[in-house]
Parts: C-alpha cells; sequence; structure tokens
C-alpha cells in the first residue's frame, strides 16, 4: 500500500522553541550606542515567534487555505505549523520548517514509512497516513499528515487535574500502554529517541462522520490577530497577514478513558541509521548520550523508566530547573546508587571539573524519592505501599548506566504488576 494512497487523520502540533519576536536596531543618539526598539512585526495574539517565518523557516498558513493540490484543506490550528485540514476525513498536517528538510527530516520520515507499511499497525503509535513537500516563500517545506490525535500528558493534567498528577490506576494504564508501543518499535528495530510525557497523546472518538461546519463550531471559532510591522511598512511575503490561536477544544474534551499513542518521531532511527547524539530533553535523556558513547534502541529504555516515575507522581525523578549535566550526572548516581562504567570515568572528571561541591545533606535513594513525592503530599494515594515498592523495583531496572544491563520493555510487560 502506497503512503500518498492511504486516507487520512492527525498529528501532534510542530513545536519550536526559540524568541518570540525580532528586534530591530536603530543607532542612539549617543555614538558607540545601539537602543533596542519595539519588535519588527506586531501581532495582538501571542502564539508563535513571529521571527521564525524567514528563508528557512515557517510556511505562512491561512485558514481556508488548501494543500496538495487541494486535497488537505486548513480548518483550524493545533499549535505552531500544527494544521487540523479535511478530505474524506479529519487529519492534521505538521508542517516542519524549511530548514528542518534535512538529515533528521529524511530519517523521521524512513520511521514513519516503515511503522505505516506494517500489518497489522502497531496500536499505540501514531500513524503516518501521507506526506508531502510544500514550496512556500520561506522555502521547500516537509508535511507529515497523520491521525487526529488529542493533548498530550502534561496538557492533560493541566487541564482536567488540579492536584498536579493522573490518578494511579490511570497511569498504570498508560505506563503498560506506552511500554505496549516502544515494545512494538523495538521489535521492529526502531529507537523512538525522544521519549517522554510530552510524546504521549490520547485519541480521540472518531469525528469522520461530522461535517465541515460542525467540526469548524466545535474546535471554536479562529481567534486571529493580524500581523503588521511596526514600521508601518508592507509585510513581505514570507509574512503571514495574521496569526491563529491554537484551539483548546482537545484540552477541555479530553477522555482520560482513550487510549494514549506514542508521537513525535523526529528523534527516531533505525538500527542502520544511528545519530552521533540526540536532542531528548536533558532530565530524561540517557547518560550514555551525555557521556558521547554509541547509542542504540535502549536510550529509550532510560527515557521509559524516568517516565514511569513521572506519571505515577507527576514530575521527573531528576530536577527539570537549571539542570545541567555535571548535577544531572551527581543525581543520577546519588539516586540509582549505580556505578558509572569504567569507560566513562575519564570523561566524568573532565565535566564536572572544579566546580563539582559535595553534596550537602544526604539524598534519598530512588525508591525514597518515589514514596515521598507519591505519599507525603496532598493528593489521595490510590496505590498502595506495595504498589509503589514494586513500581520503584521496575524503574530501578531501567535506570542503569549500562545500556545492556536494562531490560527491556517486553520484560517489563511480563512483571504482573500492569495486570494486577
Amino acid at each position: 500500500m502506497a503512503i500518498a494512497c492511504v486516507v487520512s487523520r492527525r498529528v501532534v502540533p510542530f513545536r519550536s522553541i526559540s524568541r518570540r519576536c525580532i528586534f530591530s536596531k536603530s543607532i542612539s543618539t549617543q555614538p558607540g550606542k545601539t537602543q533596542i526598539h519595539q519588535p519588527l512585526y506586531i501581532s495582538p495574539v501571542d502564539a508563535e515567534p513571529l521571527h521564525r517565518y524567514r528563508q528557512g523557516g515557517y510556511h505562512p498558513v491561512t485558514l481556508g487555505e488548501c494543500l496538495k493540490s487541494g486535497r488537505y484543506k486548513v480548518l483550524h490550528k493545533l499549535g505552531w505549523g500544527g494544521y487540523s485540514t479535511v478530505d474524506d476525513v479529519y487529519v492534521a498536517v505538521k508542517i516542519s520548517v524549511a530548514e528542518m528538510y534535512l538529515i533528521e527530516k529524511k530519517r523521521e520520515l524512513e520511521t514513519l514509512k516503515k511503522l505505516a507499511f506494517r500489518h497489522p499497525r502497531l496500536q499505540h503509535t501514531v500513524h503516518l497516513l501521507d506526506n508531502f513537500d510544500l514550496k512556500g516563500p520561506n522555502g521547500s517545506h516537509n508535511c507529515l499528515v497523520y491521525e487526529l490525535l488529542g493533548p498530550n500528558i502534561p496538557d492533560t493534567i493541566d487541564a482536567h487535574f488540579p492536584a498536579g498528577r493522573l490518578p494511579g490506576r490511570l497511569a498504570k494504564i498508560i505506563a503498560k500502554q506506552s511500554l505496549i508501543g516502544l515494545d512494538g518499535l523495538h521489535q521492529m528495530n526502531i529507537a523512538h529517541g525522544d521519549l517522554h510525557t510530552r510524546n504521549l497523546a490520547f485519541t480521540t472518538p472518531c469525528m469522520d462522520d461530522t461535517t465541515e461546519r460542525q467540526f469548524t463550531e466545535i474546535l471554536r471559532k479562529p481567534e486571529i490577530g493580524h500581523v503588521r510591522r511596526s514600521d508601518g511598512k508592507d509585510l513581505e511575503p514570507g509574512i503571514p497577514r495574521y496569526i491563529v490561536r491554537p484551539t483548546s477544544y482537545w484540552m477541555r474534551s479530553c477522555n482520560p478513558a482513550q487510549p494514549i499513542k506514542i508521537v513525535d518521531f523526529g528523534e527516531s532511527f533505525l538500527g542502520k541509521t544511528v545519530p552521533k547524539t540526540l536532542h531528548t530533553p536533558l532530565p530524561v535523556r540517557a547518560p550514555e548520550v551525555i557521556f558521547q558513547d554509541h547509542i542504540d534502541y535502549r536510550v529509550d529504555l532510560w527515557s521509559m523508566g524516568c517516565m514511569l516515575f513521572e506519571l505515577s507522581v507527576g514530575q521527573p525523578p531528576f530536577d527539570t530547573f537549571l539542570i545541567t549535566p555535571p548535577i544531572l550526572v551527581d543525581q543520577m548516581r546519588e539516586m540509582t546508587s549505580d556505578d558509572l562504567p569504567q569507560r566513562w570515568h575519564k570523561i566524568w572528571e573532565t565535566m564536572k571539573g572544579d566546580d563539582s561541591e559535595p553534596t550537602e545533606a544526604p539524598v534519598s535513594n530512588l525508591q525514597e524519592w518515589l514514596e515521598e513525592l507519591y505519599f507525603d503530599s496532598p493528593h489521595s494515594p490510590d496505590l498502595t505501599k506495595e504498589d509503589i515498592a514494586r513500581l520503584g523495583q521496575i524503574i530501578r531496572s531501567l535506570l542503569l548506566f549500562e545500556p545492556s544491563a536494562r531490560v527491556s520493555a517486553k520484560q517489563v510487560l511480563e512483571d504482573p504488576w500492569f495486570d494486577e
């Protein structure tokens, strides 16, 4: 079955972390000094960084625009670069920035095509339905068409669980589903490379019988903010006429009873195309990536251990604020009580340098920290101490420095705890 013939559905919105606007410099009245003036591009809707609309950057998309010779019609916005479109069914299109149409994008597309040709398809990974190139004023953009999915785990918690974490039983269900998805990937010799809770998204009920008008009403009328230049000049061809605020429908309508899927394969790789490094968020990054050692699919097992911890207590096991590689490795060593492989010792001595200071107070080991966060909080626990003890054992079997020592996703799934 050719990808181009597959009928469509959704994608996780493209995300980009960057400054929110362009600043123009002007000459100060005082010699030798410059002065920062207001942003060059202005819009009342603060939804994405306008300075990314440039050569090699974002593509300016407009509501109602048709893509791929009319096959897809833009109805609303899911996030920065993510747009919900319609053909016979509803989908979402991930429009990559033009500068990303390089090795990383080719690697991602290779992975997704391999997944798309698998029959039956993996139950807990997002499905690619189509892909095409879009040429615009800012360059050539690779577009990936996915099934329509709902919000990710952190956004769902923010919208529906004011306590700041998932109910224990739900966390357990999501943990099992994510492990099933990961096991399926690893059996196909695919590494995800960027596994964390933001890359787990809930599925949505089928909406294909909904008319375009009804669907737009469900998402609510798009809120737009026209873009103008602060100097009053005309907008350049690559700058959008307006910005659309992403719909919040997915946050409001999420049903936690729906299954989850692993999404965003931008860092994924096959066994034969292993990258030199990965850009997984630092708090869940495998130590072999930090130490620039050989990497393979087992980087996902470390990240899965961090994710199981976070699903249960609402935060990763390691710090996320002002974290640096030396501080993180220190926390890894103290919390896991594991020894660094000998081959990393020299790198570690160089990494920590003279700034390394002894810890002022004893640091809790992983099990103590897990129990403290779960039970010593205002949240009402619905898992027992035995549950948390078992979970701690599972997490420790994944958070081992030596990749070959980590248990596989399949082995974790064999633990009867997930079915109790």
